[in-house]
């Protein structure tokens, strides 16, 4: 069997920035066993698979399609970046046809528009609450060290923890941090946390305009450090709407290939997610 694969780089204009993401568009349904060692074999964040619903079904007509996404090690629950691509297959390389596509997902329905240049996709918002950072005094220090933290959230849904820098902190800060995913995993295993967001507040008034800076680690789903993270930014999303007064916010992930994220936090629970992709490969599997 041949499978087509696309690999994308996501939330970026320029190729080998950003995330990339492996996208399979697939005539059928996979073995689950078999998505998880083509997700092994390509070894990317993530591998998408884009499903028909009904074998009738038209890539270029249809409006609804399912969507799985896998790590190196694990199906997980909510990728952004791996949507981004895969809504940009099914415009560009599939020619579909209609302006919104729809995604039916762990995470229930996700609609992806292409707008412009880019695509906006309609996630839900994931606002994280307040905790004593004692409680997650261990992994707060594997990951920051002895920098000043300002605020400590978790959103218990998507089990992402949230460790603002405080303002004195400058980006170089979060920018040269050295987190090993190995002691980062074995700091936290109560099962609470599967994801470490490191945030500070961006400087809105210089040449870039950033509101915030964040960067994103899961070892505890195979991930040393994700470039540019949608799923995390459902939760930044709302940690800052709230901390800045704006609905409207535009993000930087500062991996070393790092990412621009235009966020809009709507008013019925959803946040708009918008970012470009740039293609870099396109090619076959054989299994």
């Amino acid at each position: 069997m041949e499978i087509p694969v696309f690999t994308l780089d996501a939330f970026t204009n320029l190729p080998f920035k950003g995330n990339p993401a492996a996208v399979c568009p697939l005539m059928h349904e996979l073995s689950d066993e078999l998505y998880q060692k083509i997700a092994a074999e390509i070894n990317l964040s993530e591998t998408a698979f884009v499903t028909r619903i009904n074998p009738s079904d038209d890539f270029s007509k249809a409006s609804r399609f399912c969507l799985r996404w896998f790590t190196p090690t694990t199906e997980v629950n909510l990728c952004g970046h791996a949507t981004l691509a895969s809504a940009a297959v099914l415009f560009q390389y599939k020619n579909n046809i209609n302006p919104t596509v729809v995604f039916e997902t762990r995470s229930g329905d996700l609609l992806v528009t292409h707008h412009r240049e880019g695509f906006v996709m309609d996630f839900p918002l994931n606002s994280p609450t307040q905790e004593d950072p004692n409680g997650f005094r261990d992994i707060i220090k594997t990951a920051v060290g002895d920098h000043p933290v300002q605020d400590v959230y978790l959103n218990s849904n998507t089990k992402k923890l949230l460790v603002r820098l405080a303002d004195s902190c400058d980006r170089s800060v979060l920018t040269s941090l050295k987190v090993d995913p190995v002691a980062l995993q074995s700091s936290e295993k109560s099962g609470r946390v599967k994801g470490l967001i490191i945030t500070m507040k961006g400087s809105p008034e210089c040449q870039t305009g950033y509101d915030f800076y964040s960067r994103y680690f899961a070892p505890w789903a195979g991930i040393p450090e994700d470039p540019v993270t949608g799923s995390a930014h459902t939760v930044l999303g709302g940690y800052w709407s709230k901390k800045l007064g704006k609905k409207k916010m535009l993000a930087y992930q500062c991996s070393s290939r790092g990412g621009e994220l235009e966020l809009e936090v709507r008013d019925d629970g959803r946040i708009n997610i918008a970012g470009q992709v740039v293609t870099v490969l396109k090619g076959t599997i054989t299994v």
